[in-house]
């Protein structure tokens, strides 16, 4: 199994396909494996780069609190060790954030970037609409919070299911090995809050961001993500607003020929309305 120590983590790579190159970097708790339903499609045209990042399945984590840039740091080292940048990179959820928080910052390693609700919660935190909404949300976060700090990891990957990400009854229809994999790497999700700007974005970096850049959100999601994604594109002047009709927070998963065709659709023309 391939792995490549990069910044005092081993991490866990698969690569796929032939074409340009174009990384898929997932959410919390989860891990590679989650791509697997779109993973086709995406390498049927491009050299597809999966991992796992720091601290979640087969990649270490390293040591001491982890943080968001620390992952910037694992994938903008990725794409230089494996010789694959400039690559399209693909994020959900917290890996959109990592995707964002490089493109900010390394610009160069970038062909195009496309990210589907990155919780960077602190770009709305202002909004009137939003706020009693967002305390809700919190407040359920704090609760998965003080189960995983109390060490009941299985506990607190069931109430994230149930009561932030998928909705009631998601857990028990979530295959073993993926309630198996949230479980696993509760810890991490716990490490991941821990870092005090893990829900803040370089808005200034992000403005100087020139390579074509895709931003979509699930219909059916909280409303927060339209407004995050909405404000993103207002800083990205460029960038391209895709509402995914009828999908939630993982479309890759509860809608993969739909997420495939946005993606590939996108890397062939990003000029394409």
């Amino acid at each position: 199994m391939p792995h490549v120590r990069l910044n005092g983590a081993d991490l866990y790579y698969e690569v796929t396909g032939e074409g340009d190159p174009l990384v898929l970097v997932h959410g919390s708790w989860t891990d590679h494996t989650g791509w697997g339903p779109v993973l086709p499609a995406l390498a049927a045209s491009h050299r597809v780069l999966v991992y796992d990042r720091r601290g979640h399945s087969r990649s270490s984590g390293g040591t001491g609190p982890g943080s968001r840039s620390q992952d910037e740091d694992d994938l903008a080292a990725l794409l230089e060790r494996l010789d694959l940048g400039p690559a399209h990179v693909v994020g959900n959820s917290f890996g959109a954030s990592t995707a964002l928080g490089l493109g900010a910052r390394r610009p160069e390693l970038f062909r195009s970037l496309v990210a589907h609700e990155p919780p960077l919660f602190a770009t709305v935190a202002n909004d009137p609409q939003l706020r009693p909404l967002m305390r809700v949300a919190q407040d359920r976060i704090d609760a998965v919070v003080e189960r995983l700090s109390a060490g009941d990891d299985r506990g607190g990957a069931h109430l994230f299911v149930e009561e932030v990400a998928l909705g009631p009854g998601m857990w028990q229809r979530l295959p073993d090995r993926v309630r198996e994999t949230f479980v696993g790497n509760a810890g991490t999700f716990l490490d991941e809050l821990n870092d005090p700007h893990w829900d803040e974005i370089d808005v200034t970096g992000l403005s100087a961001l020139t390579v074509p850049v895709l931003l979509s959100y699930g219909t059916t999601s909280p409303p927060w993500y339209a407004k995050i994604v909405g404000g993103l594109a207002e800083t990205i002047a460029h960038a391209r607003i895709r509402p995914l009709e009828g999908a939630g927070h993982v479309p890759h998963t509860t809608h993969p020929e739909l997420y495939a065709a946005t993606v590939t659709g996108f890397l062939a023309d990003p000029t394409a309305g």
